[in-house]
């Protein structure tokens, strides 16, 4: 095939994975032997930027864009007038070794539409993953996208090659999915996950036994949500993420705003996409519900059902619980530490650690690096300065949101800008 034929369907495959947000790989540590290729590093691999500022990146790309499916939220759905294409897979092992070489990317993230059959789409995605591992000794990461209804023995042996698997739970209600993907069934979804998440026990445990057990999977399953295209409140959409951490060990769920890519009358209108700022409140909370040891209910319940648009979760929660302040920062345990706003983990770690040799005052949590703005509302310390008491929720959020800089405050100005325009 020529050159200018494979280039087209790198176009037209590369543009139609770019909805797919759930390709972060962190946890991937694959080893580099036998003068391989490749080298999934234990600081991860991803396709956006790092803490210390490395862009790392991944040839992302569907295998297809024809699909059996015509879910009205997505833009390679059956009924949908586009140009189409798919890979061989050959096409895309070759792809994947001359942009390594190239030094373009660091591996491989592979989604497909779904044609003829979950079970035929899987079988090609797997057998990308198959020949680059066997055949091409590569040893740099691969993030497989599960085909929602591939079989057990499918999901098993993707398990084997790739480093990470997902498959997109997509809507996150039942009755969301049956509105907008009528052909689609829930538990076509759930049941790879579920093999996937019992498969990585098993291998762990068998590791701990036998240490020459092949890896499985070993940087586990992620999941995608669609926010904004059903009526689903963010206490809809937190409840079904913690759902998928617990019951199927998930390491990632990805929040990804509705984008309008059709006139369809189950969707909302076009021009109304999800603001960047709702995915924000939503991967903050996940964050606090992963690192911060919060419960899902405790940041969102029937009583606040959505998230505050103009103050991060753990701000939010904490002006509902204004009893439990101020707090000590010289004798509150970990756990209550971690529950001031403007202190983070690392925060936390560095006051417990400081505290071991002299009582702390405000000159020593600033060099620490708490946010002060924020933090002075909602602690005492070994000095008086700077010191609030008995203020109303609705005032400290006026005085926080007066004085804030944050990027988020920013945000939302950028936005309101972009939505009178």
């Amino acid at each position: 095939m020529s050159f200018e034929r494979i280039r087209e369907k790198l176009n037209i495959l590369a543009d139609a994975a770019k909805y797919d947000v759930s390709c972060a790989s962190s946890g991937g540590n694959r080893k580099n032997t036998n003068n391989g290729l490749g080298d999934s590093s234990a600081m991860g691999i991803c396709h956006s930027y790092t803490e210390d500022g490395r862009c790392v990146s991944l040839l992302k790309i569907l295998f297809t864009n024809h699909c059996i499916f015509d879910c009205a939220y997505c833009v390679t759905r059956k009924s949908n007038d586009i140009k189409r294409a798919a890979f061989k897979i050959q096409e895309v092992v070759d792809l994947t070794i001359n942009f390594y070489r190239r030094n373009y990317i660091e591996g491989l993230f592979l989604s497909s539409g779904i044609f003829k059959n979950p079970d035929y789409t899987m079988e090609r995605l797997i057998a990308v993953a198959k020949k680059l591992r066997l055949e091409e000794n590569f040893n740099g990461y691969i993030h497989l996208k599960s085909i929602p209804g591939a079989s057990d023995e499918l999901m098993y042996e993707a398990g084997l090659y790739a480093d990470r698997l997902s498959v997109n739970i997509e809507i996150p209600t039942i009755s969301g999915l049956k509105l907008l993907a009528p052909d689609k069934k829930h538990e076509d979804f759930t049941k790879p996950m579920r093999k996937v998440s019992n498969e990585i026990i098993k291998y762990n445990d068998e590791r701990k036994i036998i240490k020459t057990t092949p890896r499985y999977a070993p940087a586990g399953q992620s999941t995608q949500m669609i926010v904004g295209a059903t009526g689903e409140s963010d206490r809809d959409i937190m409840y079904s993420a913690n759902h998928y951490y617990k019951a199927y060990h998930m390491k990632r769920v990805y929040y990804s705003g509705y984008i309008p890519v059709a006139n369809d009358n189950r969707l909302p209108s076009i021009g109304s996409q999800v603001p960047v700022l709702r995915e924000n409140r939503l991967y903050q909370t996940d964050w606090l519900m992963r690192f911060y040891g919060f419960k899902v209910e405790e940041l969102l319940n029937s009583e606040h059902p959505n998230l505050d648009k103009d103050i991060d979760p753990k701000l939010g929660w904490a002006l509902r619980n204004l009893d439990l302040f101020p707090v000590d920062i010289n004798r509150a345990d970990k756990s209550l530490l971690a529950r001031i706003p403007g202190i983070g983990m690392q925060s936390v770690a560095k006051i417990l650690n400081a505290r071991q040799f002299r009582r702390l005052n405000w000159e020593h949590l600033k060099r620490i690096g708490i946010a002060i703005n924020r933090a002075r509302y909602f602690i005492v310390c070994d000095s008086r300065h700077w010191e609030y008491r008995d203020l109303p929720a609705e005032k400290i959020k006026g005085m926080i949101l007066q004085h804030s800089t944050s990027k988020y405050r920013s945000l939302i100005g950028s936005q309101l800008k972009l939505f009178n325009s």
